[in-house]
Formats: structure tokens, sequence, C-alpha cells
């Protein structure tokens, strides 16, 4: 009788969808319905202003955001995550092609789709084996660096077609200087048409909605509309475009969008492809996954729910593996979209579903309409989006709050602006573990002594508190593993040298959580060194875990002091043990 619930169980755990879907009705689905109409407005302008991003053609920016949605809505565990293009990873899949050289479109094509299906598989793969808790190794400060320097990128990438030129170049001076040399073939129609679009989506953002509330539309109605404002920038210059023949003055377009079903297509089986696209993908996956999750679990605590970081890896994974499949190319979970799926009364996945059919349906009729629609639109709608991603502000926070972890944060800035997006997020990666480890390698050890009246232990630098000349307390505040066992050997050493009267230590253990074997070694060597000096060793509030594996070793045997369940018995016996000793 047991294997019949232990399989539904497991069909639940990887698919989602048999949990949401046992009370789905109509009201459900009629939030889900609106939502994903408004979700549907906002991404059609952005999937083709992200492929334009990506140097792909525009189509596959629609093609990215029908199958992966479908995937996501049976894999993924956030109610409210909308998935597809996004800014910052199709930059790192411009920046991942560009250094393959390629020039025939087909093939370009190809790549980024073999680049989706790497990244899907990688991240299926460590969902699959509950690899999750990989994303924490990446600092909130570093991540927020390398997303404000890709944001200062990917809009400075977008001036070409803003002033109607060509440039290039992936780092920011490269831009700048690609930018200054192709100047004299500025097209004024179409930096106006840019311009314009800018400006007009700034103010959509804040300044449409109370203008149609005053209108006498109700705020959720108003809402819509304001949502839908890249829409009317798009509507407009397609009209300007085709009205005034303005591609014939010089103003570039998107041109022909094919019209019908995304094509099935397969990912290239290249070794020498494979390899090397490998590290992009790798990196593409780091940060489309810390990005989605981020954005998922800020939802979700709205509405007191919960996600799986693990299973959302294999969401995310299945998605890129749909996208590679479909003529797509790398997708993750958007910050804005999935706010505005959100606020607009999404309930469960199924409105990423309905968003997914309300692009092919625009992509099976709409896209002929788009054959004027000026790249200087698409740019603005990018510049806009991505720009509410900078924040410098985080230098001056991590300034005030610790310097090391502002030299991280200015230095994942200045090598991603630098030395381009795979570089900074190689440094990020990088630099969360080299702080991780920086912070472990040197424990927090604080010398404690009894708070006069009660049994509780502080800091002696912090509080008026009773020590006693032979006996020193030392709280460890960090796990005790490769990395600092010998700092904490050092340290302990370096206190009871040339201290006379000392003859206890007691290690004070409550927020150790784990000691490894080097650890292990580093104690037994300290008790032994202790020894030689006629002190002892003991420890106190040991957690019950590292105890069970204590006890598997030699070292309690060989300890020459106690384990004491508190460190108030430790300083009971031991400090009345010496009373009577001196008596």
């Amino acid at each position: 009788m047991k294997s019949p619930r232990l399989t539904a169980a497991s069909l639940k755990q990887y698919f989602p969808i048999l949990d949401w879907m046992k009370t789905y009705d109509r009201d459900t689905a009629t939030s889900d319905i609106v939502a994903a109409v408004i979700v549907t407005i906002m991404l059609i302008p952005q999937s083709l202003a992200y492929a334009l991003l990506a140097g792909l053609p525009a189509e596959m920016g629609l093609y990215a955001s029908i199958a992966p949605l479908m995937m996501y809505a049976i894999f993924g565990t956030s109610r409210a995550l909308a998935v597809g293009p996004v800014a910052v990873v199709s930059l790192m899949t411009a920046a991942a092609i560009g250094n393959l050289g390629l020039t025939d479109p087909m093939q370009i094509a190809l790549a980024a789709g073999t680049l989706a299906f790497i990244s899907g598989a990688m991240l299926t793969v460590m969902g699959v084996f509950k690899l999750g808790f990989l994303a924490n190794f990446l600092s909130h400060p570093v991540i927020a660096g390398f997303i404000t320097a890709s944001g200062v990128l990917i809009a400075m990438s977008q001036l070409k077609h803003i002033f109607g030129i060509e440039a290039g170049g992936h780092t920011i001076i490269h831009l700048i200087e690609s930018l200054l040399e192709h100047q004299e073939q500025t097209n004024i129609i179409t930096m106006f048409i840019g311009f314009s679009a800018v400006g007009f989506l700034f103010w959509v953002r804040k300044g449409l909605k109370p203008l149609l509330m005053s209108f006498g539309l109700s705020p959720r109605m108003a809402d819509i509309g304001a949502k839908a404002g890249p829409v009317a920038a798009v509507v407009v210059t397609v009209l300007a475009t085709w009205i005034f023949g303005l591609n014939d003055k010089g103003v570039k377009i998107v041109g022909e969008v094919p019209m019908g079903l995304p094509p099935i297509t397969m990912p290239s089986l290249s070794p020498d492809l494979w390899s090397e696209l490998f590290m992009s993908a790798l990196l593409i996956s780091i940060i489309g996954f810390v990005e989605s999750v981020s954005v998922a679990q800020t939802l979700a605590a709205k509405r007191r729910q919960r996600i799986s970081p693990d299973q959302e890896l294999i969401g995310l994974g299945m998605s890129n593996v749909g996208s590679s499949l479909s003529g797509g190319f790398p997708v993750t979970g958007g910050f804005s979209r999935s706010v505005v799926n959100f606020d607009a009364g999404a309930v469960t996945p199924a409105a990423g579903a309905f968003t997914a059919v309300g692009i092919l349906i625009a992509t099976l009729l709409l896209t002929p309409l788009l054959y004027f629609l000026p790249k200087a639109t698409l740019a603005a709608t990018i510049i806009v989006a991505v720009l509410s991603l900078v924040d410098f502000s985080i230098l001056t926070k991590a300034w005030g709050y610790s310097k090391v972890d502002f030299a991280a944060v200015a230095a994942t800035i200045f090598l991603t602006l630098g030395f381009g997006v795979e570089v900074g997020v190689s440094a990020g990666v990088l630099l969360s573990i080299g702080l991780h480890l920086y912070h472990t390698s040197r424990p927090h050890v604080a010398e404690v002594g009894l708070v006069p009246g009660t049994q509780h232990f502080r800091n002696i630098h912090r509080h008026k508190v009773e020590t006693h000349p032979e006996l020193v307390t030392l709280r460890v505040d960090e796990a005790l593993y490769f990395a600092n066992a010998r700092f904490l050997e050092d340290y302990v050493l370096n206190r009871v040298t040339c201290d006379e009267p000392l003859k206890h230590v007691v290690l004070m253990c409550p927020a150790v959580n784990e000691i490894d074997m080097s650890a292990l070694e580093a104690l037994e060597e300290l008790n032994r060194r202790l020894e030689e000096m006629g002190i002892t060793l003991h420890m106190s509030e040991v957690k019950g875990p590292v105890m069970d594996r204590l006890q598997r070793s030699h070292f309690l045997h060989e300890l020459t002091g106690e384990v004491f369940l508190s460190q108030y018995d430790a300083w009971a016996k031991l400090t009345q043990a010496d009373l009577r000793a001196a008596s």
C-alpha cells in the first residue's frame, strides 16, 4: 500500500502542476487569464527587444516566450514567476556567441539554441541532485554590483540603435570608442524616434496611470493601460515609419518577422561547440537561477507561500530545454514581468501558460505588423527596462557597512564594465567564494566571563564580567574546518603564552555546527601543546551532532579536560576546584 503513495508524492515533487491543478477553478482561471493578458501586452515588445540585445533575429524573442512558459507551468513552484528573455541573460548570450566569431545567421541561431540546451541540462541536473544551495555562494552585494554594471553596459550597447549608427564592443571603453568613432553616421530621424520613445516610456512608468485615472478609469484599468505603454510606443512608431516611409530615410527597422508556429529545432551535437559554450552556459545558469529564485522567493513571501529552490532549478532547466527545442535562446525569471504578473493577480503558474498562448497568437497573426518597427523603439524599451536595475547606491551602503564587501562590489563593477560580462560574473562568483572563505577562515573568537548574578557569559571587552586568573574561556563563533583550523590553534596558543597562573582553557562551542577532519587534527595538536605547557583543555556547549562525530574519534579519550554541558557548569566546577587547591 505504501508504494502508490510514495509514487504520487514523488510525482508531485517533480511535477508541481499536479498539486495546484487539484484546486483549480473558474475564478482562479479568470484571475490567471487577466494577468496573462497584461503580461502578454508587456512581453511582446520586450521579447523582440531582448532578441535584438542578444544579437539574434527578432522572432527568436517571441519563440523564447512560448515553450519556456509552458514548461515552467508544469515544473515550476512559483505561482507568480514569469519566465522568458531577460536583459542580463540576453547580454551574456550575445557575449557568448560573439566569442565564437560566427557570421552565418543560421549558425548563430543554432549556437543560441545550443547554449540554451546546455544551460537547461545543467540546471536540470543540479535540481535532480538538489544542488540549489550552490546559489548561496553568490553574495547579494556582488550580484547587485554585477547587475548594476550589466545594466550600464546594456544601456550603452543600445545607443547605437538610438543614434542609428554601426557600433559594437563588450566593454564600456570599447562601446564609447565605437560610438565616438561612428558618430558622423548619426541619423537625426532615428535619434528623434529613439529619444522620444525613451522619454515617453519613462513618463509612462509614473505618469500614465494617474492621467488615465483622472479621465475616470478605475485603478485596475488604469494600471492595465499603463502596462500597455510600450505597446503604444510600438504602434505609434510603426505607423509613423510606414506612413512617412522613414525606412527609406535611413531609419533601421526590424523588417520581415516570420509568421507561424515556432520551429522544432535541435541543438548542435558538436563537441567543439559544446566545449566553447560550456563555461558561458554555466555562468548563464548561475546568474539566471540566482536572479529567478530571488524574484520567486520575494513574491512568494508576500502571499505567505513557499518555493522549492531545487525544483526551481528543474523548472528553469526544462524551460531552457523547451526554448532550445523551439527556436529560442536562454531564458530565466524576469523581475519586471514577474512583478506585473503578481500585481495583475496571477494565482497559479497557469497564468504563464495563458501568456504563452497569447504570444503564440501574436506570432501567428501579428508579426507582419512589426515589419516597420524601428530598432530605435526596441532599444528604448531595453534602456528604460535596464536602467531600473542600475543602483550605484550599493557602493555607499557597502562602504558604510563592510569595507571587504565594498571592495568585492567595486571590483565586480569595475571588472564587468572594463572586461565584459563573462569576466565580471566569473569574478563575482570567485569573489563571493573568496569572501566566504575569508570570513570563515578568521572566525570571531571572544574571551568571555560570567555576568554577575547570572549564568550568562559575555565578551570581557564589551561587558563588566567576572573572570578567574587560572581560567580562560574562549567562545568560538564559527564552524571549524580546514580553512580556519590553524587560525584557532594559533589564537589559543598566543593567548595562553606567558600567562603563568593559567591552568584551564575552555572552548565554548554554541555556534560550532561542524568540526571536520582538519579541525579535529588541529584540536588534537592544541590539546597536546597545552598539556606540555601544564594547561588543561576543556570544551563546553558542544552540539549533539558535533559530539556524535567526536565520539567516533580518539579525541575525547585523549582530551586532558572534560566536555561540559554548559559553560556555567565548567565555570562552577573549575573555579571551585582551583579554590580548593589554593586552600
